[in-house]
């Protein structure tokens, strides 16, 4: 089925986006099995482009854009985020119809030429919160929403057919012809990218609070109409920083194998007292997904060795990705290994004591090389404290 088929908006809203399949790493760091850069055309007596789409989909984007414009011309192009998966075709679609409008925020305008070198001398309409653009029978309104999670970012509403474009906002890993639900990726997405910024989406939501929503749009991932009270009530949930399900999740790096053993053994133990436990090995698996179940599960023990003096930097690198993505809220424990100078321990909790709202529970277990009969009580203790309150 052709992309343009396979995606429908409404009968004068249609999807001209860029799926992308066979898309591995997203913007250089993020594992995933393609992705999708969405444009959209609203089509009316004045016609507005969505935002465009990624280097990669440049090719397919012009020709769904002229599949579904044939020879009528654009209007206005509105931008709601400038970032480059979304914006790279600004400037050529700029130069295709010369009399096209640019449509943004005042700090979209601001930064236009960082990007391109076109001149855009008297083509800008800067906007402001709730100012609205009718193209005729349909009217934008434009709600304000930055650092979500750019400073220029902002939403679109339509009016009339009660579509909201929602940028970033509610977007999603996997490419389109995967037909994944938007849950199975949407996670990873969220924290990874947008996660950060949980209060300046809890200010989007209480703005989307009072809008009659029929249909979501966002730049990635499938178009939302029969589960938008499902999404936003997720969104509303990880963005307040609590957890999505009960269970410990423990994340280890081991060197030789010792310290593995030594969580694979407690992981064991704690599923007989009734914990769900996941467990995951960092030299194996990729950070931000290590970072996805962070934030999912309410409780996380980190087991780590002492490396040169520091972490572990399998350990040492999820660490820096909470801190800097604003992991908060959680009870933590801490597990160290190490032959003769164990410094792992201290220093992991050096990372959380920095981090908000953080309980790291006593005591920090330490085992000297392998995990021994003699450790059983500290493990034991461990596990008391790590209890669901």
């Amino acid at each position: 089925m052709n992309i343009l088929d396979r995606v429908q908006v409404t009968d004068t809203i249609k999807f001209v986006g860029a799926d992308d399949p066979e898309l591995e790493i997203f913007e250089s760091q993020y594992p995933t099995e393609g992705i999708s850069y969405n444009s959209y055309v609203i089509l009316d007596e004045k016609i507005a482009v969505m935002d465009t789409v990624d280097p990669r989909g440049t090719e397919q984007f012009f020709d769904n854009l002229k599949n579904v414009l044939g020879d009528k011309k654009p209007s206005y192009l509105v931008v709601q985020h400038l970032e480059p998966d979304h914006a790279a075709n600004i400037g050529k679609l700029a130069d295709m119809y010369p009399e096209m409008q640019i449509v943004g925020s005042a700090k979209t305008i601001q930064m236009l030429p960082q990007f391109f070198e076109n001149d855009f001398t008297g083509r800008c309409i800067s906007v402001k919160e709730n100012d609205t653009l009718s193209l005729g029978s349909h009217t934008l309104r434009f709600i304000m929403a930055p650092m979500v999670h750019w400073p220029e970012v902002m939403v679109t509403y339509e009016e009339s057919e009660k579509v909201l474009f929602s940028a970033d906002a509610f977007g999603t890993f996997s490419a389109l012809e995967n037909g994944e639900e938007w849950i199975a990726d949407a996670s990873h997405y969220y924290f990874n990218i947008v996660g950060k910024y949980g209060g300046p989406v809890q200010q989007l939501l209480k703005k989307a609070a009072g809008l009659d929503i029929a249909v979501i749009a966002p730049l990635h991932g499938p178009v939302h109409k029969d589960d938008i009270a499902f999404i936003v009530e997720t969104y509303d949930k990880w963005s307040s920083y609590k957890p999505d399900r009960e269970g410990i999740f423990i994340p280890y790096a081991s060197i030789h194998g010792n310290t593995k053993r030594a969580v694979l053994e407690f992981a064991k133990e704690l599923e007989a007292m009734g914990e769900t436990v996941k467990t995951m090995d960092l030299t194996e698996e990729d950070v931000t997904e290590a970072v996805e179940q962070a934030f999912l599960y309410d409780r996380m023990i980190v087991c780590a060795c002492t490396y040169d003096g520091e972490i572990f930097p399998p350990m040492n690198d999820l660490l820096h990705h909470l801190k800097i993505k604003a992991f908060q809220n959680r009870k933590v424990g801490i597990i160290e290994n190490g032959s003769w100078a164990p410094v792992a321990g201290k220093k992991m909790k050096e990372y959380f004591d920095a981090m908000k709202d953080i309980t790291v529970v006593e005591p920090i277990v330490t085992i000297k090389s392998t995990r021994k009969t003699s450790d059983a009580p500290a493990f034991e203790a461990l596990a008391k404290a790590m209890a669901k309150a």
